[in-house]
């Protein structure tokens, strides 16, 4: 990780700030910086409770560096985008939430690896872009799947089909963001949510990473079984047992603060 050419790493208070390093290119992600992600993702240090993922430079990501496909033939195409489902599968159900910090260009590919972090908090700058129709190709980073469920197969199409942009605003009522605020400020509202998750239990933020986007894929019956289990494995631990004490005995801080 202290080689790192396309990231920049800083860990701070059980927090890691892992940044996109390519500003001169708009932080768009080619090999490189895909294989350090998946290299970070791969090794967390044990002391990280949460990871905070931004752009340096004007932008998040402008997505697929193109530069590095137009010789692909179709099986090297189709093992490149399992790789990026492999790395980005890391982030979604990985030991620890990520928070992403979204600032301009949110862009194919850029929109594939925010919509694999947990926690998303976009500035008035961001803009949300899939022109893989306009670039006569398809997306290859899991967008079928996890930006189809967050805003609907039909819009994902649309936005496909025509090259339609979503500012930020637009972005916030889809739920491509959840916490929206002024520009220059998302990485300090990232930070600000890190700290606040990373005080959770671990096993209580690894359970909720892990069942939820199951659950979803279940049955109700099924789900309402799975959810159960993941209970009883989670209120029963003995860090929970101490938290749900101090909680009657009023020694804990009250919810949201």
């Amino acid at each position: 990780m202290s080689q790192f050419q396309h990231l920049t790493l800083d860990i701070t208070d059980a927090v890691a700030l892992l940044g996109l390093n390519r500003p001169t290119k708009r932080n768009a992600i080619n090999d490189g910086l895909i294989h350090e992600i998946d290299a970070f993702f791969s090794a967390i240090p044990d002391e990280v409770r949460v990871v905070v993922l931004h752009g340096h430079g004007e932008h998040f990501s402008a997505g697929l560096d193109l530069s590095e496909h137009r010789d692909r033939d179709a099986f090297g195409t189709m093992l490149h985008s399992q790789m990026w489902h492999r790395v980005f599968h890391q982030i979604q159900y990985g030991r620890v939430p990520v928070v992403a910090a979204m600032h301009g260009a949110v862009v194919g590919g850029g929109l594939e690896l925010a919509a694999s972090t947990h926690v998303r908090v976009a500035d008035r700058s961001t803009f949300y872009a899939l022109p893989e129709g306009q670039r006569g190709i398809y997306v290859g980073g899991g967008a079928s799947v996890r930006v189809a469920r967050i805003i609907g197969a039909g819009r994902m199409g649309e936005m496909m089909l025509t090259g339609r942009a979503y500012d930020a605003e637009q972005g916030q009522g889809l739920g491509l963001s959840h916490h929206l605020v002024e520009p220059g400020q998302a990485l300090a509202k990232a930070k600000e949510l890190a700290a606040r998750i990373a005080s959770n239990a671990p096993l209580s933020n690894y359970a909720i990473l892990q069942a939820l986007p199951r659950i979803a894929e279940m049955s109700p019956n099924e789900g309402l079984f799975t959810e159960s289990l993941m209970a009883a494995v989670v209120q029963t631990s003995p860090e929970a047992r101490e938290r749900l004490t101090a909680f009657l005995e009023k020694r804990a801080a009250k919810a949201g603060q």
